[in-house]
């Protein structure tokens, strides 16, 4: 497996419990908007154990960004990614994924499972084609969307968020179920894109399924 050593150049909050890394590109690393890779502190007793991340940068940026939920006090990996600082080093490795974009369609995320979803949808805004496409976005809380500012600007009234814990005068209360589909989504034809927790993305599959999707047109990480 293809090893590379690299320094965290940044370290942010995105949200409460959301860091983003900036790190080293290694010379003629690519990756496709979507892709993930395994990622690693260089030293400790993690630093064998590969944890899966997307990147959330572009492929033509010229450092690579990460953005991670963190579970404090679980003694796991983004609990120890997350007290690391700017000159700390990590190792990633090769790139893969099954989530690409295929057309326009209907991204649906449930909580840190937009992160895929991040990159590609920067890339076409980036290339003008972000029209057509749009955003359904699931969290607990509002404190809880990740990029919400920039998802708003990029996707306008395309953008659309509902909330299970709070109840809000700009948002939605509830679960992304058949009904909310149905009321955001005029064609089932498209493609469409889920990624979250697995009950999650069983749940959308299904409703999806009964709203006239077909199976190979909704895209979800194997």
């Amino acid at each position: 497996m293809e090893e590379h050593k690299v320094k965290i150049l940044d370290t942010g909050q995105v949200t409460h419990n959301v860091m983003r890394f900036t790190v080293e590109k290694p010379d003629g690393y690519s990756f496709v908007p979507g892709q993930a890779t395994e990622v690693s502190p260089a030293e400790g007793p993690l630093k064998d154990e590969g944890h899966p991340f997307t990147f959330t940068g572009l492929n033509g940026d010229p450092d690579l960004e990460f953005i991670i939920k963190i579970y404090p006090g679980h003694e796991g990996m983004t609990d120890h990614l997350s007290r690391l600082s700017p000159g700390d080093e990590l190792i990633i490795r090769d790139v893969w994924g099954a989530i690409q974009y295929k057309g326009n369609g209907a991204f649906i995320a449930g909580g840190a499972g937009v992160t895929p979803f991040i990159a590609i949808l920067r890339q076409l805004n980036k290339d003008g084609k972000i029209k057509g496409n749009k955003l359904l976005f699931a969290n607990n809380t509002e404190k809880d969307i990740i990029l919400k500012d920039e998802f708003s600007k990029i996707l306008g009234d395309d953008f659309i968020n509902i909330l299970s814990e709070e109840k809000h005068d700009n948002y939605e209360h509830g679960l992304i179920d058949k009904n909310f589909l149905k009321k955001h989504i005029t064609d089932f034809g498209q493609h469409f894109y889920v990624c979250g927790p697995p009950p999650f993305i069983k749940a959308i599959q299904k409703a999806l399924t009964e709203l006239g999707a077909k199976s190979d047109t909704v895209v979800i990480e194997e």
